[in-house]
């Protein structure tokens, strides 16, 4: 199975938001925990892709199986959000693929580094974090969980001199 990576399109919103649900009930987010929020998603223009910022969806032939958005914080800054992979299609390298390419359309969008967050039991996210060189920033008790705040310096690619 190939994951195709490509820019969200307004035809994509139930079907992301739909994901989302699925990915939090899956380690236990509830509205009302105090982590979970879905009001961004029907403003996705808005927050991610009209200020500077992008959201991309994967897909495995035609059904989107993992997304994420990238979300100005300042000129040089961006939040990566919103990345999810369906159960169904976790510990494929999905998660990933969907990482590093959030990070290299941030490379492009002019950001020096990244931040994100993810909770204590999403052990997987934690673990993806690390493997792709984010580094733990802090942690903060929000309602019965601990948030887990972190970054990554981005490298452009080398410019080669002719």
């Amino acid at each position: 199975m190939k994951l195709t990576i490509r820019r969200y399109r307004w035809s994509d919103l139930d079907t992301i938001l739909a994901l989302h649900r699925i990915c939090l009930a899956e380690v236990g987010l509830v509205p009302g925990d105090g982590v979970y929020y879905d009001d961004d998603f029907p403003r996705i223009q808005e927050i991610y892709l009209g200020c500077g910022g992008d959201f991309l969806v994967g897909e495995i032939g035609s059904r989107v199986v993992a997304m994420g958005g990238l979300k100005p914080v300042d000129t040089g800054t961006a939040e990566v959000c919103r990345l999810r992979v369906h159960p169904e299609f976790q510990r494929r390298g999905f998660g990933a693929a969907m990482l590093i390419a959030l990070e290299r359309r941030a490379v492009e969008l002019g950001f020096h580094s990244v931040r994100g967050d993810t909770t204590l039991n999403q052990e997987a996210a934690l673990a993806l974090y690390e493997r792709q060189g984010w580094r733990e920033l802090c942690r903060e008790q929000v309602g019965g969980l601990v948030v887990v705040y972190g970054e990554k310096r981005l490298v452009p690619p080398a410019v080669l001199e002719l």
